[in-house]
């Protein structure tokens, strides 16, 4: 996915994802980006949502899960919904 489009919300959205994720998740934007554009980053589908999810070590050494949408195909353009960290497996 490392030719995706990423869409955030404005910071002052406080119903927006950049607000929930960082403010409420110990995440950056440049590690949700990190693993939702990086080739090595394992995929599947959310148990409790059902949306797309990928898993992914940062630059900055955490082991992250970020659940996401896919707001188009073509060009691929994808949304974050959460993120946070994880154990790894």
């Amino acid at each position: 996915m490392d030719d995706a489009q990423i869409i955030w919300d404005l910071p002052d959205d406080p119903d927006g994802n950049y607000r929930h994720i960082i403010d409420g998740h110990d995440v950056t934007v440049e590690e949700v980006e990190e693993v939702l554009l990086g080739r090595y980053s394992d995929r599947t589908s959310s148990r409790s949502s059902g949306y797309p999810i990928a898993f992914g070590w940062t630059a900055t050494g955490k082991y992250i899960a970020v659940v996401y949408e896919e707001v188009l195909d073509d060009p691929l353009i994808v949304r974050p919904i959460t993120a946070y960290p994880v154990d790894p497996p």
